[in-house]
């Protein structure tokens, strides 16, 4: 004769609240690790627009900023314009293939980004671009 027992037997179950909890913090992991995986080298400026704006490989490059007040700043680390060929050289001397990304607030003077073109060109790198952005992301 089987007596049952006045406490019910549990059965053992899978909570999925917590495996919930878990899977968002791996995906809110995996993403921030990937966002910053991305190189930015420049600063964050109000590039102008071109109707020939194309893409290019960023990879060995190095990004020349000026802002709007007419600042340099070489990846995102503020320079001279007298001190930025001497830096341009230890770069080059490192790699012999340098690519130059220059980039410009839309609102900088000229005259500033053709004195950083002239000084890079100085120093005999060749592979120059001026970053600007397609006329379709143009809000003006």
């Amino acid at each position: 004769m089987i007596i049952p027992s006045p406490v019910s037997r549990k059965r053992a179950r899978i909570e999925i609240i917590p495996l919930i909890d878990i899977i968002f913090f791996l995906l809110a992991t995996f993403v921030m690790i990937s966002l910053s995986m991305v190189k930015n080298q420049g600063l964050n400026v109000n590039l102008p627009s071109a109707q020939t704006a194309v893409s290019q490989d960023r990879k060995a490059a190095v990004t020349i900023t000026v802002t709007q007040t007419n600042e340099v700043y070489l990846n995102q680390e503020k320079i001279s314009l007298d001190a930025l060929p001497e830096r341009l050289k230890e770069l080059k001397d490192q790699d012999p293939d340098l690519k130059v990304f220059i980039n410009g607030d839309s609102h900088a003077y000229f005259q500033g980004a053709i004195t950083v073109l002239d000084k890079v060109r100085a120093v005999g790198i060749t592979r120059v671009a001026i970053q600007t952005k397609g006329a379709e992301s143009s809000n003006q």
